[in-house]
């Protein structure tokens, strides 16, 4: 293997140093050209599965969209960080990104991320004083096993430590301390924080362990999970186990994020604006203007339940299937076949009948401009 090879976008371990750079760092991908029935009718059939292929990679990919939900997150996460600009004597505040499945959390997240590295590197240069590779971003994914030790391992791992194979909990945790301070770390991301047993032992022990790293890092903590405040991470508590939790608690600030909501007209021009953000992204021959927006809007709002994660689920699957099919465009009778999480199909009856008994409505009173 090449260790100078830049890894392909879809092939990457965003828990390695070389893999998240790659992901920050890389071009965004361009959009295939819009063609005409004419167009792909007169491609070859190399031509044509290149092309086919293009796409398939496009619509997967075809986020994230700078929806008010993210761009509400972005401007918190960015008043926290920059004003964690505190000397390295104190600690500094924490973020918690706590929000139910399907909303965005992760993708959100790795957005700012991306940014935020891109901002340290073009500020400071890919290299720090010491000359030492600059790594603004360490992101580590957790599991329902993780301990103290694990967490170490894992943010050796991303760094490459040769020393990550062998050691205590504590030398894991200096040699990272090493790391994060040779590197110039800034912002340490903690994804799936929900996989651990807080009422554990080993739930504790990594609370307590967040504490240090908040306390010797010179960092941003960020983390993110599902139900966080409920399984104790910010509460005081009143006995000796929930109280272990209490400065983690203290010194966070939780953010979350709001599904799309059709109750008031400003949530319905939210969803709108969505769905044209998204028809102008979609690469299918017969698209028109309002595919997405006027002809599938109650539709697509039952089939996701508002949430996004599910919504571009829907329409990546519906995508490929207009593609595969030749249909080359979307209508609710091919999204009918296209099968989504079970979340939401599971809550799609009760919203889906009374949108079509006009009790509930995704459409704003005033449609505005229609997609390109």
């Amino acid at each position: 293997m090449n260790d100078n090879a830049v890894p392909e976008p879809d092939n990457l371990a965003l828990s390695r140093k070389e893999d998240f750079k790659a992901f920050a760092e890389s071009p965004r991908r361009s959009r295939p050209d819009l063609l005409t029935r004419k167009q792909l009718k007169s491609l070859g059939a190399q031509a044509r599965a290149d092309y086919d292929r293009q796409r398939r990679k496009w619509h997967a990919n075809i986020g994230p969209v700078k929806t008010p939900q993210l761009a509400e997150l972005h401007e918190d996460l960015w008043d926290i960080v920059d004003s964690n600009e505190q000397d390295g004597d104190k600690a500094k505040g924490a973020v918690a990104v706590d929000a139910f499945p399907g909303l965005g959390k992760t993708t959100s997240v790795l957005a700012f991320a991306r940014d935020f590295h891109q901002r340290e590197i073009e500020e400071s240069g890919p290299f720090t004083s010491q000359g030492h590779e600059r790594i603004p971003v360490c992101r580590v994914g957790l599991t329902g096993n993780t301990g103290m030790k694990d967490l170490n391992r894992a943010m050796l791992e991303f760094f490459g430590h040769p020393g990550q194979g062998r050691g205590t909990t504590a030398q894991f945790g200096r040699r990272v301390l090493d790391c994060v301070l040779s590197c110039d770390v800034r912002l340490v991301v903690l994804d799936d924080l929900h996989f651990l047993k807080w009422g554990q032992k080993s739930g504790i022990e990594v609370s307590n362990h967040l504490k240090w790293i908040a306390n010797e890092f010179p960092v941003t903590l960020l983390m993110v999970g599902v139900e966080l405040a409920e399984k104790g991470l910010f509460g005081e508590g009143t006995n000796g186990r929930d109280t272990a939790l209490a400065q983690t608690g203290r010194r966070t600030t939780r953010l979350g994020l709001r599904p799309f909501t059709i109750d008031a007209e400003a949530g319905r021009r939210e969803w709108r604006q969505m769905l044209l953000a998204l028809e102008q992204r979609v690469v299918l021959t017969d698209k028109h203007p309002g595919m997405l927006a006027d002809d599938l809007s109650d539709y697509l709002f039952a089939r996701s339940t508002g949430h996004i994660g599910s919504l571009m689920t829907l329409i990546n699957r519906g995508c490929q299937r207009a593609v595969r099919t030749g249909a080359e465009r979307l209508d609710q009778e091919l999204m009918d076949r296209v099968k989504n999480d079970e979340a939401s199909e599971a809550a799609r009856l009760e919203l889906q009948a009374a949108l079509e008994k006009k009790r509930l409505t995704s459409r704003p009173r005033s449609r505005g401009r229609r997609a390109a």
